[in-house]
């Protein structure tokens, strides 16, 4: 089994670069292209827990939480970061959805009365300074209808709607039920409904057949959805949704370098400091003592929990 570091490894580097491959999807409607890329994915996940014979039998409370894992992580929180992907850099994009590192924080005290640390709140005071910072001329001009502050509402609602699902994960993994088989059913009613949304909204149905567009949609449903969630929810269940976030420490560095390098992004003062201040705060919160797991029963869960992934490490999977 994978440790927390490989994990860690892994979501950093895969998750780096599934932002500059987002672009080469927006040739058709965001809706459209977050539905092909998790009809896809839950198809792979759900092919192999039928090759692999595993348990899929499970309470309808259970099921409800899957589906809200579906529709927090796998659906309309990807529309919306789509969307803003067409008024920001991938790169930026990727900053902004740090904040998820904050929005776990909040949402950990919420749902499992967890208190945050004195240095965890001052680490989420100045990584939010960095992104106020990132986004300064765009706050002083803040206009709903400019495509910078679209771009900004947008992400910060998707990356708040992910962290939703950060926490219904958690619940599922303190369940015990595995990562694979929640993110399996997870992407298999994330894609129904929003192919129902779809359908009621009258979006019209398209599909690019270039070769860009079909390579970034298996990249994004193979590596993007299937390995990464596998890696990142695995690890979440491990340590508990806020130190998971911390691959946000790493892997916006990932995606600047190659929005840099394919995207021709230009640094100035502001978004150097900004994106400093925000990987610093992350790693402020990234360096204290390790705390309690979310839930005790996490503990127990996260020792029968692989990535599912992996064909020699199945153990209940």
């Amino acid at each position: 089994m994978m440790g927390p570091l490989g994990l860690y490894s892994a979501v950093v580097l895969i998750w780096g670069s599934t932002w500059i491959a987002i672009k080469f999807q927006l040739s058709v409607a965001p809706e459209l292209a977050v539905a092909y890329r998790f009809v896809l994915a839950a198809v792979i996940l759900m092919v192999w827990c039928f090759i692999r014979r595993l348990p899929m039998r499970y309470t309808l409370r259970d099921h409800g939480f899957m589906a809200g894992l579906g529709i927090c992580l796998f659906s309309f929180n990807y529309v919306l970061i789509y969307i803003a992907s067409i008024h920001l850099t991938s790169g930026l994009l990727a900053v902004v959805f740090s904040s998820i590192v904050i929005m776990n924080m909040i949402n950990g005290a919420i749902f499992f009365k967890r208190r945050p640390e004195t240095r965890t709140l001052i680490g989420a005071a100045i990584g939010l300074g960095g992104i106020m910072l990132v986004f300064a001329r765009d706050l002083v001009a803040f206009d709903f209808a400019a495509g910078g502050s679209i771009g900004l509402l947008a992400s910060l609602a998707g990356s708040y709607i992910a962290s939703l699902g950060n926490m219904a994960s958690a619940r599922n993994q303190a369940r015990g039920i595995p990562v694979l088989q929640a993110n399996a059913f997870g992407m298999m009613y994330g894609s129904v409904l929003l192919l129902g949304y779809i359908l009621v909204t009258g979006i019209p149905f398209t599909f690019d057949t270039s070769p860009s567009f079909i390579a970034a949609l298996i990249y994004l449903a193979l590596f993007g959805s299937v390995l990464a969630f596998g890696f990142y929810l695995t690890l979440l269940g491990k340590i508990g949704p806020d130190r998971a976030a911390y691959s946000s420490v790493m892997f916006p560095v990932v995606a600047l370098l190659l929005s840099t390098w394919f995207e021709g992004f230009v640094w100035d003062r502001n978004i150097v400091l900004g994106v400093g201040l925000t990987l610093l705060g992350n790693i402020v919160i990234l360096t204290k003592r390790m705390p309690k797991p979310v839930l005790a029963a996490t503990v127990a869960a996260s020792s029968v929990v692989t990535s599912g992934v992996n064909p020699g490490e199945a153990d209940g999977q």
